[in-house]
């Protein structure tokens, strides 16, 4: 029984209400769970590139940026699995599943002989990720219904990545007293226990949420059938303007975020600076991108999705390139909030606009599909910045990634169909998404 499904005449028990407000108290307990799911990822963030040259002597920036690549690959394709896991067998048991994958990750962090052992541990790592987060994603979607799904995607977010930032900070100051690796494993090991721990004994399904809103919304018998992975694929390649635009752009988006994982703390280091002074920079930008979600998943709810998606794109592609130009902590301190903002902007609100897309019943799998997409971007992103940086250098490097974020815009701008917004129409928009095409 849902946790706040109550028992009504005749001793039946009453479905399931959606809404924020109604499910508060689960909800509250997804974004903390998320803000854990955070956290494994930014206690790597500060010292993984760092382990890499100073531990290992790695040179090569694509060999150093290597673990970046295992971790987004397998994140990715774990995304494309779990989509299908949490509509078929339930979403509680695919987040337990991913909380178990996570355990190993720190030991071997601590323990790994070399560089292969620490690519190993970020690959476990992805597919760990995959699991957790794309499951609270959709346990969060179902909860509160079509209405709020903006703010939804905002909280989520930001709970997520505010962990990710102050994870961050955390494992640079414990680094500095403790080592590079040994501080921040301990703090990861005790991040996976609390998650499991919560997804255990707190966390409950939200499967009946889903099919009370897949029920209210079936008003096309073209809109239940349930469609192939294969056929999401096609679509999301090119042929639905809305699930392409938003697919490229999820790539592009973790494309940046990838370089800025993999070489910012190398681009800081190198310039002089500490290792206290490096882990704050490398904070500045997901506590930046976390807090400002909130506003911008509400944001889209109202005055709808395609204008921020497309304004945060160029806003993500003017601060890298001033980031490549700027010099000193103090320009990049402001070029990295502008990278965080411009990313709030896009991040809840592309996933608001592929849940937008789907019905209830088969949700898990297209969120999971934009999810691979999105977190290819981190694989992509670690190749192509390897690749510049040894050609070109680092600064050359998050140029040209900046570039290419604002030709994403760009696309999305041209292509992408504004969602129906469930708040201002009387039907459910998913039956006329469903046909959508290209012009």
């Amino acid at each position: 029984m849902s946790v706040n499904a109550s028992v009504g005449t005749g001793g039946m028990p009453e479905p399931p209400v959606l809404g924020l407000r109604e499910n508060w108290r689960q909800f509250a307990l997804l974004v903390l769970v998320s803000a854990f799911v955070g956290s494994m990822v930014g206690v790597e963030r500060t010292v993984l590139p760092l382990i890499a040259s100073e531990e290992f002597g790695l040179v090569s920036r694509r060999a150093a940026l290597s673990f970046i690549a295992a971790f987004g690959a397998t994140k990715a394709l774990t995304n494309l699995v779990t989509g299908r896991l949490v509509d078929s067998h339930g979403r509680r048991g695919t987040l337990i599943a991913g909380w178990l994958v996570a355990l190993p990750v720190p030991v071997i962090l601590l323990f790994g002989p070399t560089w292969a052992w620490i690519v190993a541990a970020n690959a476990l790592l992805g597919v760990s990720q995959g699991l957790t987060w794309s499951t609270t994603v959709i346990m969060k979607i179902d909860l509160v219904g079509p209405k709020r799904r903006g703010l939804a995607m905002g909280l989520n977010e930001c709970a997520g990545y505010v962990a990710v930032a102050l994870a961050a900070l955390a494992s640079g100051y414990v680094a500095e007293r403790a080592g590079l690796r040994a501080g921040p494993s301990y703090l990861g090991f005790a991040i996976a226990v609390c998650g499991l721990l919560a997804s255990i004994l707190l966390v409950r399904d939200t499967t009946a949420h889903a099919r009370v809103e897949d029920a209210a919304g079936r008003h096309d018998a073209r809109a239940s059938a349930r469609p192939s992975m294969m056929q999401l694929i096609k679509r999301s390649l090119w042929s639905d303007s809305s699930l392409f635009s938003a697919s490229q752009a999820g790539l592009v988006n973790n494309l940046n975020d990838g370089v800025a994982w993999g070489l910012f703390p190398l681009l800081f280091i190198g310039a002089g600076l500490s290792l206290r002074e490096t882990s704050l920079l490398v904070a500045i930008y997901p506590a930046t991108w976390g807090i400002c979600q909130v506003g911008a998943g509400a944001l889209s709810d109202r005055m709808g999705r395609k204008w921020l998606i497309v304004g945060g794109m160029l806003v993500q592609g003017f601060a890298l390139l001033s980031m490549a130009r700027w010099h000193g902590f103090r320009p990049w301190a402001g070029a990295l909030i502008l990278l965080g903002i411009g990313t709030a902007l896009v991040y809840p609100t592309l996933l608001a606009t592929v849940a937008d897309i789907a019905l209830p019943s088969w949700r898990g799998a297209v969120v999971g599909l934009y999810r691979f997409w999105r977190d290819l971007g981190y694989a992509a992103g670690a190749l192509v910045a390897g690749v510049l940086a040894d050609v070109s250098g680092i600064p050359g490097a998050i140029g040209m990634v900046g570039l290419l974020t604002a030709a994403s815009g760009i696309i999305v701008a041209v292509r992408l169909r504004e969602p129906a917004r469930v708040a201002q129409v009387s039907a459910l928009p998913w039956a006329s998404a469903l046909s959508t095409e290209a012009p």
